[in-house]
């Protein structure tokens, strides 16, 4: 989603995709949300495209999962 423009996928398409994701990830238990930010940690470390790399790395903290770190 993040990239592509209008004729590849719907503005409004991918916003209900953003939300659905956002809303799974608000309701993972504090251990669960550790486990993704290891697991996403691990693969941003591990991504040798910098785009790939720069959206893991964004995805954190674009959904809050830095901030609410138990």
């Amino acid at each position: 989603m993040e990239g592509s423009d209008d004729e590849q996928m719907d503005p409004d398409d991918a916003v209900k995709v953003m939300e659905g994701v956002a809303h799974v990830v608000s309701k993972l238990s504090g251990e669960q949300r550790n486990e993704l930010i290891e697991l996403l940690g691990a693969m941003a470390e591990a991504e040798s495209d910098p785009a790939r790399r720069e959206f893991l790395e964004g995805f954190l903290e674009g959904f809050g999962l830095l901030e609410d770190r138990v």
